[in-house]
């Protein structure tokens, strides 16, 4: 199951998840500008594709939290997701 229209061309096998990292402001709330060395890990993203199992019970562009340090980072053409077991997302955001 993919996405319809941002569909990267990348299927998860089984009980795997594709992400799209939702990356954090350049700058506080406040105006001050943040660089990439002070920026924490995304930990918020977007379900882009499922894998085929069946306990899977998120779907595509579904907002997600993972565990921060956790997937297989991909670059595929020139845009940045996660690949991960679906164990290590840890709740979806309902709003």
């Amino acid at each position: 199951m993919s996405a319809n229209g941002n569909e990267p061309g990348i299927q998860p096998p089984g009980a795997r998840v594709l992400l799209k990292p939702i990356e954090q402001d350049d700058r506080t709330s406040s105006g001050i500008y943040l660089p990439d060395t002070a920026k924490e890990k995304p930990q918020l993203g977007v379900v882009i594709a499922v894998g085929d199992a069946d306990d899977i019970k998120v779907q595509v562009n579904d907002r997600v939290f993972f565990a921060k340090y956790s997937g297989t980072e991909i670059i595929y053409k020139g845009d940045t997701f996660l690949l991960m077991d679906v164990g290590d997302l840890l709740t979806r955001v309902t709003n």
